[in-house]
């Protein structure tokens, strides 16, 4: 406690008054419950903490179009169906499948006829048939060849599985003419863009979506000042808002542009997704754990105090005993630790438990 100063030692109090404000000094016992530590300089990996938004893997997702033209006659599966490559999604009444169906049927007999009568005239040149027929019959051959080729080409692209297409090279009755949707990939139908009757355009209207939902990509958007800590190859961490769970990933991609608006630039981060937990545009944290080591100053987590502008502050102990405030800028977080690029030197000697104590000190 001070002692009261009369009236006429006021102007001599004044410095004092300054220098409490300013500095604490404490007793030997009240010393015993601070902790304080020597800033030096340490090696460490930075961790990046962003923002970003899920989306479906482009590599493992798919916007499967209508490979035939028709009316909509059945839909196979639901939303939320797991498929596997080949699987029907849906059946078309297509005149385009029938009439290609028609056509190999009809391919497939003329490439045989035409091969046997090629076969035939050269069994039959060694009987002074004329080398010219011979010639012309091998010709009509290969082009009825190419023709069967051409149209079976076709029903792939249509869709048609193999048994069909067996069937037919065989010339036996098939039991329906549609036309089918067919899944390019396995993975789960995530989006339905089609109904009953609907009329579809061959190769311009999208029916489904399907994609591989056991990873996603996590665009996420880090600034000019963190862009040299972090690489491809990086790993990350996932962390949803609702369940606060951890999913592991990696930097895949660091964009060559910045934004002109935001100055960030985009990162894309492959990660596992066990459970479907990511939703397709769902907003995550993303801590993006840099491989890169540097040499900075690091500031125990529990030294950092926040005055009343919300300004991050330690506790310096000065060389005369005493204590006072010293600002601070903050990095990102190292463990238990704050990468502090300004404010203090190495050499310094802060004060890591009992600076909350000083604060009351100081407020009083």
């Amino acid at each position: 406690m001070l002692a009261a100063v009369s009236p006429s030692r006021a102007g001599e109090a004044a410095p004092l008054r300054a220098a409490v404000a300013s500095n604490i000094v404490l007793t030997a016992a009240q010393r015993q419950k601070l902790h304080t530590e020597t800033i030096k300089p340490s090696t460490f990996r930075r961790t990046i903490e962003t923002t970003g938004t899920v989306g479906f893997d482009s590599d493992q997702a798919t916007t499967v179009l209508a490979p035939v033209g028709g009316p909509v006659s059945r839909l196979a599966v639901s939303l939320g169906a797991k498929v596997n490559a080949g699987d029907v999604l849906a059946t078309v009444a297509s005149p385009d499948y029938a009439t290609a169906i028609s056509a190999y049927r009809k391919a497939v007999m003329t490439a045989k006829n035409a091969r046997r009568i090629a076969d035939l005239a050269k069994d039959l040149s060694q009987n002074n048939l004329a080398r010219k027929e011979v010639e012309q019959a091998q010709t009509d051959a290969a082009n009825a060849e190419a023709d069967r080729d051409a149209a079976l080409e076709q029903l792939h692209s249509l869709g048609v599985d193999a048994t069909t297409i067996q069937a037919i090279q065989e010339n036996q009755p098939l039991p329906e003419r549609a036309g089918n949707i067919r899944s390019p990939i396995a993975g789960t139908v995530v989006e339905k863009l089609i109904t009953p009757g609907q009329l579809l355009q061959v190769g311009t209207t999208p029916c489904f979506t399907v994609a591989d939902l056991s990873q996603v990509w996590v665009m996420a958007n880090i600034f000019e000042s963190d862009l040299a800590a972090v690489e491809e190859g990086d790993p990350t961490e996932v962390i949803t808002g609702a369940s606060q769970t951890n999913l592991p990933g990696t930097v895949d991609y660091i964009s060559a542009i910045v934004d002109s608006s935001t100055r960030a630039i985009s990162v894309r981060v492959v990660a596992k997704n066990p459970k479907d937990l990511l939703k397709k545009q769902m907003y995550v944290r993303v801590l993006i754990h840099s491989r890169r080591e540097q040499t900075g100053l690091l500031t125990p987590v529990s030294a950092v105090l926040r005055d009343d502008e919300d300004l991050p502050f330690v506790y310096l102990v000065n060389a005369d005993g005493s204590f006072s405030r010293r600002r601070i800028t903050l990095g990102s977080r190292v463990g238990d630790r704050y990468e502090t690029t300004a404010g203090l030197a190495s050499g310094d000697l802060i004060v890591v438990e009992g600076g909350l104590f000083l604060q009351f000190l100081q407020s009083q």
